[in-house]
């Protein structure tokens, strides 16, 4: 088993210990479970244990914060997909929370998974002696990442700007970096805080963070346009349809495309202070941009 299998091992089998806790009720802890275990790529857990991996961290010790950080991302799509938001029948080719729990239940999911999540971390970075200032401080960005400066704060610029979208690119960035990058950004951040990483690899790790989550939310914009159900596993073209601002719908096809180009390579080159300890990132980055799901 090489180690990128093992991360996703680990990530699973703790996800589920974390998810079969008894004391969670067991309604809720069903509709937390049908969304962790939807068939999502791990990506953000992924890419925190491969941070901390690359500067020589224990990956062991930074499986809570990895989990955590999915359960966060899951809760937003959970609510992402309310009717009050993006109103969407399917996530991951299944249907979603609310059509399955009712959304009561999906609200409710949705907050059990980000409390949870902060719990996971608190309890973890309260019982590390081996080096409690830098599990606060990979806690700080994570919570940071998920909240009223990051996600959360994309996501209401994102809805503010349905029906009537801003023709600017700044705000349209600020979406993006916000709503899609600032926890990709955080989970970086936070395997290099875990692994006790130099304020330099901090830095380094933030500005692949950004690029990379402002290339995968344009390759997003194009792929509700030219993508498909079977591969998305969730309905396309509905951001044409609410008239949602996107790389495509201000700049067109061609442009979009150039702009992911342009990003790829910002991220390329933010890696290169780790040289080949980078692998992982290069690759993740060049799949990115080429991605069909």
């Amino acid at each position: 088993m090489n180690a990128r299998e093992r991360w996703n091992t680990l990530i699973e089998n703790e996800l589920a210990a974390y998810l079969s806790d008894a004391r969670i009720p067991r309604q809720l802890a069903e509709a937390m479970a049908y969304s962790v275990t939807a068939g999502g790529k791990r990506l953000r857990p992924r890419m925190l244990l491969a941070a901390c991996d690359m500067l020589h961290g224990d990956v062991a010790r930074a499986l809570p914060l990895a989990c955590a950080v999915e359960m966060i991302h899951t809760y937003s799509l959970i609510h992402d997909d309310l009717p009050c938001m993006d109103n969407d029948d399917y996530r991951r080719g299944k249907l979603t929370n609310h059509k399955v729990y009712g959304e009561g239940f999906a609200v409710l999911a949705g907050d059990g998974l980000l409390s949870y999540a902060v719990e996971i971390m608190l309890d973890a970075a309260i019982h590390d002696a081996a080096d409690q200032a830098a599990y606060l401080r990979a806690l700080d960005a994570i919570i940071k990442g998920a909240g009223v400066h990051g996600m959360v704060a994309g996501q209401a610029c994102d809805l503010m700007n349905e029906k009537q979208p801003s023709r600017e690119e700044k705000t349209l960035r600020y979406i993006h970096e916000n709503k899609t990058g600032a926890m990709l950004r955080a989970a970086v951040c936070a395997g290099g805080y875990a692994a006790g990483g130099a304020e330099t690899d901090i830095g380094a790790l933030n500005a692949f963070g950004a690029a990379y989550g402002l290339l995968f939310q344009i390759t997003d914009d194009i792929l509700d346009v030219e993508g498909d159900f079977a591969r998305m596993g969730k309905t396309i073209g509905k951001d044409a349809g609410t008239e949602k601002l996107t790389y495509v719908s201000l700049f067109g096809l061609e442009t979009a495309r150039e702009k992911a180009e342009a990003a790829a390579r910002e991220a390329h080159a933010a890696l290169a202070a780790f040289g080949e300890r980078a692998a992982f990132f290069h690759e993740l980055t060049d799949r990115t941009l080429t991605r069909k799901s």
